[in-house]
């Protein structure tokens, strides 16, 4: 085994070695683009003909087609953590709300920060909240009411006059 191959060798692994990290990692950037290279040029410096270049490519790309399925079994089964899966939980303790949670504004009053046309801003409780009017235009500093929640959709009514803020 002469140098070139040893040389050829340590490309193609150090090759996996990266493009393994940018899949765990993802981002195409430099892990990415040099495994990439390695990869090429480890092919180069092992293949003494196109024929042999067309067979190690095809291994090299089953191998990282095998690399890919283990790394996203790992990465399916919580073995291996990435920073692209978000881990924090969003509590109501912690001021979060979901969207089953804004029932309890059904029949609330406030006040439209923007016009709705028929979408805007409205404030209720000194929250603003996105708001969808019943179809028509209502405009800024309208008193407004909640008549219908419907998931996360907040659907308002105007109220009565305009009220200054």
């Amino acid at each position: 085994m002469d140098v070139i191959n040893v040389i050829g060798i340590l490309l193609l692994v150090a090759g996996f070695i990266l493009v393994g990290i940018e899949m765990v990692l993802p981002g195409f950037s430099v892990p990415g683009v040099s495994g990439i290279i390695c990869l090429v040029v480890g092919v180069f410096a092992l293949a003494d003909s196109a024929m042999e270049a067309t067979v190690i490519t095809i291994a090299v790309l089953a191998l990282l087609g095998i690399l890919l399925a283990v790394i996203l079994g790992l990465l399916s089964r919580g073995k291996l953590k990435t920073p692209i899966i978000l881990e924090d939980e969003q509590k109501k303790e912690q001021g979060y709300l979901s969207s089953s949670d804004l029932k309890y504004l059904l029949g609330r009053q406030g006040i439209a920060v923007t016009d709705l046309r028929p979408a805007g801003i409205g404030k209720f409780d000194d929250i603003n909240f996105d708001v969808m009017s019943e179809g028509n235009y209502i405009s800024r500093g309208a008193e407004i009411e909640i008549i219908k929640v419907e998931g996360s959709k907040l659907v308002v009514r105007e109220r009565g006059g305009k009220k200054n803020e």
